[in-house]
């Protein structure tokens, strides 16, 4: 847990995303640095935990893009927030049945919790794996970069429209020791930022991802030097929102946004529209945004789960395929999660968007 007195050690005001900044990444006391939030003895499951299925479709998209790269000799992969690197430990199995792939690829983790860099380094033993702070020393051939849930745990930006004047939200203690909501005059950076995106400029609330963007920027940056694309798969919405999508859990379950801070997850939902924006912004072209139900199925998730199951007892194959209802359920993951492919590459024939 991260006492109040903690998140406003230096600064007696926090606008949003600082504020969750310090209570997820605080190197001493942040959610992600003092807890391990996979799992059923955790707060959340993300779809690699909930089915292997999931990953092993992510290895064969991530082979057939290399094939559709034009198989080149050395190709670069780096998963964004890698959780417990059950993702990855799939990958390498996949990647083995394609040898000249296997030959071809560096992979890179990319992971700012500590815990859960040592967590990953446990989990998977192979000497091809780097773990990278920045993108810098990654060259010498095309880059693919892929994250499930990575970027919804990025903190946000809020604000507010009232009377033509914006106002950005902040967070605050009171002298009864309480956090407050506060509001103050957005700056003219943040609104000039703004502006920028036709999809949020008209919004009378905005969710802005400011630091989520610059996340984005280095990863853009790194896809222009070297061709190749980033894959993003997450909760959110196709069109923006006038609304606060900030959310909170903890054991499974709904906490209350300003509980257990520090001891439990937080999030927003993803804007797509915002996202698609960017891209294009940045000279990258972009897939259809498909639902996550929509790509699985067209990586051929199901054929796959039939020809397993064959071997399986009842029981486990009604494991199996309660599983694959979890991630592709309309009502559950399926049309909730979306999937956003952002490319520099002259062929556009990837796999799982049409």
């Amino acid at each position: 847990m991260i006492t109040n007195q903690n998140l406003f050690h230096k600064s007696k005001t926090l606008p949003v995303d600082k504020f969750f900044e310090k209570a997820l990444y605080d190197k001493n006391n942040g959610y992600y640095s003092t807890k391990l939030p996979f799992g059923g003895t955790g707060d959340f499951l993300t779809a690699p935990g909930i089915s292997s299925l999931f990953s092993e479709m992510i290895g064969i998209w991530l082979v057939s893009t290399w094939k559709n790269l034009g198989e080149p000799k050395k190709i670069n992969i780096v998963e964004l927030g890698p959780g417990n690197g059950n993702l990855t430990k799939i990958l390498i199995k996949v990647f083995r049945n394609f040898p000249e792939f296997n030959k071809a690829v560096n992979m890179f983790l990319y992971e700012k919790s500590k815990l859960l860099r040592n967590l990953q380094k446990k989990n998977i033993k192979n000497t091809k794996i780097k773990w990278v702070k920045n993108f810098k020393n990654i060259s010498g051939g095309p880059v693919i970069f892929f994250g499930n849930e990575f970027y919804d745990a990025i903190p946000i930006k809020q604000f507010f429209r009232k009377n033509k004047f914006i106002y950005e939200k902040y967070y605050s203690l009171n002298k009864k020791n309480k956090i407050v909501e506060i509001y103050k005059k957005a700056s003219v950076n943040n609104i000039v930022n703004i502006k920028k995106y036709k999809t949020i400029r008209k919004l009378n609330f905005i969710e802005f991802p400011k630091l989520g963007l610059e996340e984005l920027n280095k990863i853009v940056k790194k896809i222009s030097q070297l061709n190749g694309g980033i894959l993003l798969i997450d909760y959110g919405y196709l069109k923006s929102l006038n609304k606060d999508t900030l959310q909170s859990v903890k054991h499974h379950k709904k906490n209350k946004l300003l509980d257990n801070i520090g001891d439990a997850d937080i999030t927003s939902l993803v804007n797509f529209e915002l996202l698609n924006e960017y891209f294009i912004k940045n000279k990258l072209k972009v897939k259809n945004i498909v639902t996550q139900k929509f790509f699985l199925k067209r990586m051929g998730i199901l054929e796959r789960a039939n020809i397993i199951s064959k071997k399986m007892s009842f029981s486990e194959k009604t494991d199996l395929y309660l599983r694959l209802k979890r991630l592709l359920d309309i009502k559950l993951m399926g049309e909730l999660f979306k999937v956003i492919f952002a490319y520099k590459f002259k062929n556009d024939n990837f796999v799982g968007f049409k």
